[in-house]
């Protein structure tokens, strides 16, 4: 017989819905009072509350970089695995940036109305492509217009086969337009704690590797095909680089991972 959640699931989804709506209700109380003005102040509100959702949970994130994220506009790519990474993603804080995100998760009212006033781009499913080429197109005009970052999930869904999947041509199409650099983020979450498609994480450390900047000055719409398969291919390297890490420390067949753990 299937069992239900644990009580302290059950507590934690119901204290993490609550801080979430409470918090969605101040936001728009603090847009409408701001004449919806300052999308830059709603993304560091979310940021601090989608790093106590995190606390509550017991989720640490760990950020290993070189440097710190750029201010100039950036197109940031990651993989994408779990529940939690919505909420990893959000809390890192990137500077200046809009999100890509399904717009099936607008039936979340409270999560969407922090979406909403986070500038968010809500996407639709694949099997409508005319839709999805208005909505890329539209970006793309507000992007070159506000120089702003932005990210996207080139996976599109959640992929918990412990695989990269196939990767969507959109993101990459998009920063061929803006020739803005890809900032590559490998997020890693260790499978004792990983929810996948669900929401019953277990508290641990999740880490998050900036990968160098890749810059797109010189790509070509021609070769889009060529440079989404090239990309791809890294996460598929790094992907099985840290299959020798133990919860963020590598091993001697992962050397090419930073030995100290940084926490930001």
């Amino acid at each position: 017989m299937k069992r239900g959640p644990s009580a302290r699931v059950v507590i934690l989804a119901l204290v993490s819905f609550g801080a979430i709506s409470a918090g969605a209700l101040v936001l728009l109380l603090l847009a409408v009072a701001t004449l919806f003005c300052t999308r830059r102040l709603y993304a560091a509100a979310a940021t601090r509350l989608a790093n106590m959702v995190l606390r509550l949970w017991g989720i640490r994130v760990v950020i290993h970089q070189d440097e710190p994220f750029p201010w100039k506009q950036t197109v940031y790519v990651s993989n994408h695995t779990s529940t939690l990474d919505l909420f990893v993603l959000v809390a890192l804080g990137l500077p200046n940036t809009r999100f890509f995100l399904s717009g099936f998760l607008r039936k979340y009212v409270p999560l969407g109305i922090i979406a909403y006033l986070m500038g968010t781009f809500f996407t639709v499913p694949q099997n409508k492509p005319a839709q999805r080429t208005r909505i890329f197109q539209r970006a793309d005009r507000i992007l070159r217009r506000t120089r702003e970052s932005v990210y996207l999930s080139p996976e599109g869904g959640r992929i918990t086969t412990g695989t990269i999947g196939p990767f969507n041509k959109g993101s990459f199409h998009l920063a061929t337009s803006l020739r803005a650099p890809i900032v590559p983020l490998f997020i890693h979450i260790p499978s004792t704690i990983d929810p996948g498609l669900g929401y019953n994480a277990r508290p641990g450390t999740v880490h998050v590797y900036v990968k160098p900047a890749i810059d797109t000055t010189t790509w070509r719409i021609e070769d889009l095909e060529t440079n989404t398969e090239r990309i791809r291919g890294l996460f598929v390297q790094w992907h099985r680089e840290i299959q020798g890490m133990s919860h963020g420390e590598p091993s001697n067949a992962a050397a090419a991972f930073p030995a100290a753990l940084e926490a930001r």
